[in-house]
């Protein structure tokens, strides 16, 4: 009775999360996706690309080292991406910063799409148990907004370049903050990712020596079948569904597919947690399961939770407490 009740508020916050949404057309923009790449006219031709960022190591590098233009000032940091948007407020990066008074630690917090708020709960919890946190505003949402759009559209979409872009815009502004927590002094690195935020929290892992633990909450590996799957971007796959057929988006966006990365997320200096919910019908349980053994078959030893809740859910007690405590117990391993 109470977990049909609980899937009920799911389907009802993933409704509430339709609202106001368009569908929007299906764009390849591989310009976008690809630094340096020339505009072209087929699903292949994009295709091809995405092959080559896969099989690119420096792909989600940083462009410049550069570490001007950090602003700090009343517990805000900002400072411009690297990567540079027709939208004038994406480009540049805010995050709130919650001190503990140590340079032990610091975790960096990626949100989940659509995130409205950030979270006070969380960021004291951890700063009075001696660790930093800073939440970061992923590309699109917060301060970096699109005018006039209620949702963070822009980040995840059928337009499969931005989408690309987005991504890899995030890792990069993530990779730049770490950089400069480092410059600071912080000693040690965790990052925190739920639902998107989980695929930027562990490509930046991935590719970040500088992390040494990760918490993916509601996380998989495929973002191709978590759209075409998911409740929350039916939306997505409206408009994507007429135009590409799943196999090739899989290979459109093999950048963002994060079992392609599972070799680097199996490095033995890296800590890694996965927080996961049975019910889930926003990222499928078959979808993190398949993850979960790709990593296993790379020699990673991931800590998993699973708990018996939804998607949206995951946030109420006492799912929530639980999923808390795996990650104290996360970042205290070691110190």
């Amino acid at each position: 009775m109470y977990h049909s009740w609980l899937d009920r508020w799911d389907e009802r916050r993933a409704r509430r999360g339709e609202e106001g949404k368009k569908p929007t057309d299906f764009v390849l923009d591989a310009e976008r996706a690809f630094p340096g790449a020339k505009k072209i006219t087929s699903i292949e031709e994009f295709c091809a690309l995405a092959d080559q960022a896969v099989a690119d190591p420096a792909f989600f590098d940083e462009p410049s080292v550069s570490d001007q233009g950090f602003e700090r000032l009343d517990g805000w940091l900002k400072f411009p991406s690297d990567i540079s948007t027709d939208i004038e407020q994406n480009n540049v990066v805010s995050a709130k910063i919650t001190e503990s008074g140590s340079f032990d630690q610091a975790m960096v917090i990626f949100r989940h799409w659509n995130a409205s708020a950030r979270n006070r709960q969380i960021a004291n919890f951890f700063s009075q148990r001696g660790i930093t946190v800073v939440e970061i505003a992923m590309p699109y949402h917060f301060e970096r907004s699109r005018p006039g759009s209620v949702h963070a559209d822009y980040m995840l979409s059928p337009n499969l370049g931005r989408t690309i872009q987005s991504v890899r815009q995030a890792v990069l502004d993530g990779r730049k903050l770490i950089r400069w927590l480092k410059s600071e002094g912080y000693r040690e690195i965790s990052v925190l990712g739920m639902s998107l935020g989980s695929w930027v929290a562990a490509i930046v892992a991935a590719h970040d020596s500088a992390v040494s633990k990760a918490s993916l909450f509601l996380t998989a590996g495929s973002l191709a079948d978590m759209v075409w799957t998911g409740r929350a971007t039916r939306s997505i796959r409206d408009s994507l569904e007429p135009e590409i057929e799943l196999t090739d988006l899989r290979r459109a966006w093999g950048p963002l597919n994060l079992e392609n990365y599972a070799h680097s997320l199996a490095r033995p200096d890296l800590d890694l947690q996965v927080v996961l919910a049975k019910r889930d019908k926003v990222v499928l349980p078959e979808l993190s399961e398949r993850f979960m053994q790709r990593l296993k078959d790379a020699g990673a030893r991931p800590n998993i939770l699973e708990l018996n809740c939804g998607h949206y859910s995951l946030a109420m007690p006492p799912y929530i407490l639980l999923a808390g405590l795996s990650l104290k117990r996360l970042l205290r391993r070691g110190r």
